[in-house]
């Protein structure tokens, strides 16, 4: 579902404004180049607890679609679209100014900044230690020799770089408060990258896996944990985007995409 973009910059690239949450908000991205959002995000959002009321870093925000479905779901959170690329975090500016988020407009804000930078770096871009309460990240969770592409802002998107979990997290880690939470959506084969960077600083960790459908491989992994905690790592039932039989999207994965229920049931 799209809409005529409202209040935007006369030399806006090329773009659409999409409907998520079936209209509960809207998201202006671009139409062509760089990070379209679709599930990904929307699953990644929905791992935060449905009664999350805190102060929320979206890492790697694009233009803005994990955030945004946070604060559509949870009444009381604020969110900080965290977004490297000027080109992108334009794009999540348009769509906190769009009239349709006008309801969650004044909870959320965005922030230019590079998550891998450390130490006084970081706090000088804007990421103070301890000042959230937890963080989701997207990153580039794609080998370089996956998905080639001469496009620059979805190369940076998609593609991930050496040390990225470790450079990623370990920022998440300085940022949010003791027994905060960090969410993490990638693919499965990088479950032992995200785990070794987790390592020694977030705990009681929870993996679920998404598969297409029950008899297919699992094609995507969520992680969540919190900082401080020692508790080992639970594998939770998987979600199937379809159900078994035809290509229909299964029931809890559609209730997920709209913002119906949270991914680990709280």
């Amino acid at each position: 579902m799209s809409a005529a973009p409202a209040t935007l910059a006369p030399d806006t690239p090329a773009h659409t404004v999409d409907a998520f949450h079936r209209g509960r908000f809207w998201l202006v991205q671009p139409k062509q180049g760089g990070h379209r959002a679709g599930m990904d995000a929307m699953m990644l959002a929905a791992s935060v607890p449905s009664s999350f009321g805190g102060r929320l870093a979206d890492f790697g925000a694009g233009a803005g679609a994990a955030g945004l479905a946070v604060l559509s779901r949870c009444p009381a959170a604020a969110a900080v679209l965290v977004e490297r690329a000027p080109e992108m975090a334009a794009f999540a500016a348009a769509t906190l100014a769009h009239p349709g988020n006008a309801h969650l407009s004044d909870r959320a804000s965005v922030l230019i900044a590079d998550v891998t930078v450390s130490g006084r770096a970081r706090a000088a871009a804007g990421l103070a230690d301890n000042d959230f309460d937890f963080v989701i990240m997207n990153p580039p969770f794609n080998a370089a020799r996956d998905r080639a592409t001469p496009d620059r802002l979805r190369k940076e998107a998609h593609v991930t770089e050496d040390g990225l979990f470790e450079s990623w997290i370990r920022s998440a880690a300085a940022v949010v408060r003791p027994r905060g939470g960090l969410a993490v959506i990638a693919r499965p084969e990088q479950l032992g990258a995200i785990l070794d960077a987790m390592s020694g600083r977030f705990g009681d960790a929870e993996m679920l896996a998404v598969h297409p459908r029950p008899d297919a491989a699992a094609i995507r992994i969520v992680v969540r944990a919190a900082l401080g905690a020692r508790g080992k790592l639970a594998i939770r039932p998987p979600l199937m985007l379809h159900a078994q039989s035809g290509d229909g999207p299964d029931e809890r994965s559609e209730m997920i995409a709209n913002g119906l229920a949270s991914l680990f049931g709280d």
